[in-house]
């Protein structure tokens, strides 16, 4: 019998059992349905999410990307954003003679520019599987996908001489079309080794922190997880020597950043702890590089220590060609293997006549200022303001 709409409601207001099924069907069919749903195999938990390749890539006439931070007021926050693993290393014009300053600042400064905590020499360690999870995947995966016009993956077979018959021996490796050189995968020799490879084969620094051991893991043990920072490459150092800071926890790298404690430790340390594999984040910060400090600054040059005295600029002394606005672009991420995590950082400079001729002098000048206006006035001073600033500022309105 034919049934028109009137006559279902009638029927259904007659027969209210009706309904009760259809919910309760309905209801089944949506838990069946989310637990027929495909299970991520584990596999796929333990890796990178696809890197895109960017096939007609050329290095050579790639401009530095321009980051202009600075704001009015500066207030010190985590300021984190949302990117990919694609983006994870940029490269640009500047890459060839980069890597030429790393070697030179490699054979003058090794075990500043590159350290591991003595478990890391352990091929056993945490710290050792760590550092050789990112070598894999950025010597394997990501630098000939990302930029096969400048890397490739190559077989090399040799004749084994160890052998009784002298069997072939293949050797995996990368090779740099740029450089011309090329590098093992995997990477045998000690956690050391592996970080001096990496660091001067790419324009990038690298920390890798993992958290501490706890004997008696605790319900929310995950939140409560402190890292430490246990491999690095930093041949960019900002104003610090990272041999001082390695073994070290998050909290402590950070004590001599104003206020950091109160207004940023336990935010940071909930962050760290639950940020997801697969997931990548960055920020950018700013200073003033004056004449004299360079990209490699260990030693001083970027920061004001309290009860410090140094000498103030003067206007003539600020030349806006070696003056420079320093930029850190700095990601973090999590290792899908070993869970460690990972920060990178790619320092650029700009000389501050850069930053006038686009018109921004003004909006540099008043973020200066601003140093000394946002939820952290002693900021102006761990970044020198006292220094430079005044002659800073009169140069870029001038």
């Amino acid at each position: 019998m034919d049934m028109n709409i009137e006559d279902w409601i009638f029927y259904i207001q007659n027969n209210p059992i009706v309904v009760v099924f259809l919910v309760l069907a309905l209801w089944l069919f949506g838990l069946w349905n989310r637990q027929s749903s495909p299970v991520i195999p584990k596999d796929e938990e333990d890796t990178y999410p696809p890197v895109i390749p960017l096939p007609s890539f050329n290095w050579e006439t790639t401009e530095p990307i321009k980051y202009r931070p600075f704001k009015p007021k500066y207030h010190l926050s985590m300021a984190l954003t949302t990117t990919d693993i694609s983006h994870l290393i940029p490269m640009d014009k500047t890459y060839k003679d980069r890597l030429s300053l790393r070697q030179s600042l490699l054979a003058q400064y090794p075990t500043i520019v590159v350290g591991v905590t003595p478990a890391g020499q352990k091929p056993d360690s945490p710290v050792y599987a760590a550092v050789t999870e990112l070598y894999d995947f950025i010597v394997g995966v990501y630098l000939p996908t990302r930029y096969p016009s400048m890397f490739t993956l190559e077989t090399i077979h040799s004749q084994d001489h160890n052998t009784t018959n002298n069997e072939e021996k293949n050797t995996k490796t990368l090779l740099n079309k740029v450089t011309n050189t090329r590098i093992p995968l995997p990477h045998t020799g000690s956690g050391r080794d592996i970080l001096s490879t990496l660091g001067t084969f790419v324009d990038e620094d690298f920390l890798i922190l993992l958290p501490d051991s706890s004997p008696q893991p605790k319900e929310n043990q995950e939140e409560e997880k402190k890292y430490t920072l246990e491999a690095y490459t930093t041949f960019y150092p900002a104003g610090f020597d990272t041999r001082e800071k390695l073994g070290k926890r998050l909290s402590t790298i950070h004590d001599p950043v104003p206020r950091y404690k109160e207004r940023l430790e336990k935010s940071m340390d909930r962050f760290f702890a639950r940020l997801e594999v697969g997931k990548v984040v960055q920020r950018v910060n700013w200073s003033i590089n004056t004449q004299g400090t360079g990209l490699f600054a260990a030693f001083g040059g970027l920061h004001g220590h309290e009860g410090e005295r140094e000498k103030v600029l003067g206007v003539k002394e600020v030349d806006g060609d070696v003056t420079l606005l320093r930029c850190e672009r700095q990601t973090l991420h999590r290792l899908p293997k070993t869970k460690a995590l990972v920060f990178t950082f790619h320092t650029y400079t700009y000389p501050i006549r850069e930053i006038k001729e686009e018109g921004l002098g003004e909006d540099l000048a008043l973020a200066i200022d601003g140093l000394k206006e946002g939820n952290v006035p002693e900021i102006h001073r761990y970044k020198r303001g006292p220094v430079w600033g005044e002659a800073v500022k009169a140069y870029l309105r001038a």
